[in-house]
């Protein structure tokens, strides 16, 4: 967390750390609690692949994931879901509140890119990161976009 808090300031993106008493555990958990749209939470999702692990930052209104289309993206064979203890071993993270900054190679959903701040993990299930969409390529490995 501090860590993060590091890459964060040394990068000058603008952004808030938000402490809260329980964890959020769903996008529209985090809409509720923050009172914001769906859309502006941006869940990070570990996916495997035969190439290797990748990070997935989404909005929290895109639903269901069309994992043959992102490999389609990505010019991978298998894609899928990491499990949670997968998820815990590469990101030293639990499901739920997995960091936005990995260093994995990443792929960005477009849409998180209509607000101007979005809400996303911190690693730590009792924070959340508020930061404006463009950091996520500053901070990230982004080798693909979501439309």
């Amino acid at each position: 967390m501090d860590n993060l808090r590091t890459i964060l300031q040394e990068s000058g993106v603008q952004f808030e750390m938000i402490h809260h008493e329980k964890p959020i555990r769903t996008a529209q958990e985090g809409a509720d609690y923050f009172g914001i749209e769906i859309g502006q939470t941006a869940p990070t999702l570990v996916l495997k692949s035969e190439k290797g692990y990748f990070a997935m930052i989404v909005s929290g209104s895109r639903g269901r994931v069309n994992l043959e289309e992102v490999s389609g993206i990505l010019g991978c064979n298998q894609l899928k879901m990491a499990t949670p203890k997968e998820v815990q071993q590469i990101t030293g993270c639990t499901v739920g509140s997995v960091s936005i900054v990995l260093s994995l190679p990443c792929i960005v959903d477009r849409g998180l890119f209509r607000y101007p701040f979005i809400y996303s993990g911190t690693g730590e299930p009792t924070s959340t990161l508020k930061i404006v969409p463009n950091a996520l390529e500053k901070l990230n490995q982004v080798v693909a976009f979501l439309d």
